[in-house]
């Protein structure tokens, strides 16, 4: 859990929980040894309306009170809140939001905080509870600008939270107009989008930064970041004086993996140059041949020359070895992970453009939409394999089921494949599912969405991965991926992504390298641009390992294990074209293809084939 949800259970809220429920009773009446809860749940199964309601929520108090808490809220959120009168809504209310932040799941919690927007009395402190889980769970579904300012109006009524790091934490997330167009424009907000936007300019600096953000406090000394700075801020101040001066790059200049080593070296290259004429202080790159030299050779010479941090190597062998070891000789960013689950080895970083993390994201936005039952389409190798494990393994986490895989042969039929997938039966599936899990190159994945079409399964959403769009709008031939959702580095979609092209991280180092020859090569060339970055932030992802950088290939945190994660910024297929999924309200409103179909056959829940009942009446193509 997020270390500011974990607030919402630290010291510092008792005295507000506590009073939120003074001057009420128990729920259940009765200590929470003093019923059952399953006996609770078998009479509730007896009763109807509003004594059903009261009878389950009493159970799942007494859950959430034993430690239950998956189960209570699973209880919670089958109850009919609206069944219960107002009292009695305003406890579910407030447990429902509480369990929901506890097993961090955000649709639960804004359904629970709606009592905000009724008219159910509520104490002040209760409604600053609410308010505050609104603006905790906004951020958990997605919506940051929206947490931003509950989280800020929150601040403005002087609520009893230290909100600092909660703002922050969204805040980061926004660019461009989202950032610029917040609201009320009052000096609390101006204060803290200035106190972003110079945090932005200048973190390649830290002293700058510090001095900047000195002016900043003149400007706003009654600022509550004034007074405590966010914690990634402070904690940038505490390496002031270690900044990184000295990386060492070990790239092969030869061998199978050259061509993509000299992309991302020319992505390093680029960003350097870009920091030093904005007038930043910048490290020292020396440059190693991997492909010419053992690693702990390459290490000593590293160390000798003055290194305090080694990029690199980018073979997975390579990284795989170092994870084999306690620690490695030099904080170190790999640009590659290593095959083992997990990296063991203390001081190592690794940072690539993994198609493990998309698939996983594809699963968890797939989930909060609100889909149960998926289906999978992933080519039949090892790629395949692995990426179609991630969303899986994922899915299953999110609560999800997974109905039908197919591992499909890439230079195979499409249609022989949908067929699978729909356990067709006279052309209509049989087969329910509520979303669809797709790992594709252009040219397979640009025929699933008409095959879905001819085979009455049109509205079934499509999550994908970057890799069925090839870099560039082409209208033309994307216009049957109309309503498919994808992640892709936001680079790739200026315009879905952060509403246009000035609004991109390290924006000039973009103008350099953005000459539309090479999609494939400009994606690795944006991501020696974040591991430039990433390699000079390596003490602060050390001292801070929760910290976010918002780069050139998305949002970049470290794990527990220094794997570095990236989340992707989604987009929409609209006319061919990438969009912002949130300005299309229904995916079947996407483009001039009509997504949507009357003779699409309702399907049982249980994704499992069902009788057929209607004919063929049409070839396949």
């Amino acid at each position: 859990m997020d270390k500011s949800l974990r607030r919402l259970c630290g010291v510092g809220l008792v005295a507000l929980l506590l009073s939120a429920c003074a001057g009420q009773s128990p729920i259940t009446g009765k200590p929470a040894g003093g019923a059952d809860p399953a006996e609770l749940l078998n009479q509730a199964q007896r009763q109807s309306g509003a004594d059903a309601a009261r009878t389950r929520l009493r159970a799942a108090d007494i859950l959430a009170r034993q430690g239950e808490t998956a189960q209570a809220l699973q209880v919670t959120r089958s109850l009919d809140a609206a069944q219960l009168p107002a009292p009695a809504r305003r406890d579910w209310a407030l447990l429902q939001s509480r369990l929901g932040i506890t097993q961090e799941d955000g649709r639960s919690v804004l359904r629970a905080t709606e009592v905000l927007d009724s008219d159910i009395p509520l104490s002040r402190d209760q409604a600053l509870t609410l308010r505050y889980r609104r603006g905790q769970a906004q951020g958990m579904v997605g919506e940051p600008r929206a947490a931003v300012e509950t989280l800020i109006a929150l601040q403005r009524d002087e609520a009893p939270f230290s909100l600092n790091d909660d703002i922050w934490r969204q805040l980061t997330r926004l660019r461009g107009a989202a950032l610029q167009d917040l609201t009320p424009r009052d000096s609390l907000t101006r204060g803290w989008v200035d106190l972003l936007t110079l945090q932005r300019r200048n973190s390649g600096d830290i002293a700058r930064l510090f001095a900047r953000i000195d002016q900043w406090r003149s400007r706003y000394p009654n600022h509550p970041a004034a007074r405590r700075l966010p914690g990634d801020l402070q904690a940038l101040r505490d390496l002031q004086g270690r900044d990184v001066r000295h990386v060492a790059v070990f790239l092969p200049e030869s061998g199978p993996l050259a061509g993509v080593a000299k992309a991302i070296r020319q992505g390093i290259e680029t960003r350097h140059m870009k920091a030093l004429d904005q007038g930043e202080q910048t490290p020292q790159l020396h440059f190693y041949d991997t492909s010419r030299g053992d690693l702990q050779t390459l290490y000593a010479q590293a160390a000798l020359a003055g290194a305090q941090v080694v990029l690199g190597p980018l073979d997975k062998d390579k990284v795989s070895q170092l994870e084999q070891g306690g620690a490695v000789p030099l904080p170190t960013l790999a640009l590659n992970y290593g095959v083992a689950d997990a990296n063991q080895a203390d001081d190592l970083f690794e940072y690539g453009l993994s198609a493990e993390d998309e698939a996983r994201q594809a699963a968890h936005r797939a989930s909060l939409d609100g889909h149960r039952v998926a289906g999978m389409l992933v080519p039949d190798n090892d790629w395949g394999g692995r990426v179609g494990s991630a969303f899986r393994d994922a899915w299953q986490q999110e609560g999800g089921r997974v109905a039908a895989e197919v591992r499909y042969d890439p230079q195979g039929s499409v249609s022989q494949a949908v067929q699978k997938l729909l356990a067709t039966r006279n052309q209509h599936p049989q087969r329910h599912l509520d979303a669809l899990f797709l790992l594709a190159l252009p040219p397979y994945a640009r025929q699933v969405p008409p095959m879905l079409e001819f085979y009455y399964s049109a509205d079934l959403p499509i999550y994908a991965t970057s890799h069925l769009y090839e870099g560039r709008p082409q209208p033309r031939q994307d216009h049957d991926l109309n309503g498919v959702q994808f992640v892709e580095i936001p680079w790739q979609i200026p315009e879905a992504a952060v509403g246009g092209a000035d609004a991109l991280p390290y924006h000039a180092s973009y103008q350099a390298l953005h000459d539309g020859s090479d999609p494939a090569l400009f994606k690795l060339e944006a991501m020696g641009v974040d591991a430039f970055e990433l390699a000079r932030r390596l003490p602060l992802l050390q001292a801070a390992p929760g910290v976010e950088v918002f780069g050139a290939t998305g949002m970049l945190s470290a794990a527990p294990d220094g794997r570095i994660h990236r989340e992707l910024p989604w987009a929409m297929f609209v006319d061919g074209v990438p969009q912002p999924p949130l300005a299309v309200l229904d995916p079947q409103d996407a483009g001039n293809l009509s997504l949507g179909t009357d003779d699409a056959t309702t399907s049982p829940p249980d994704g499992e084939p069902s009788p057929d009942t209607a004919p063929a009446d049409h070839a396949a193509p």
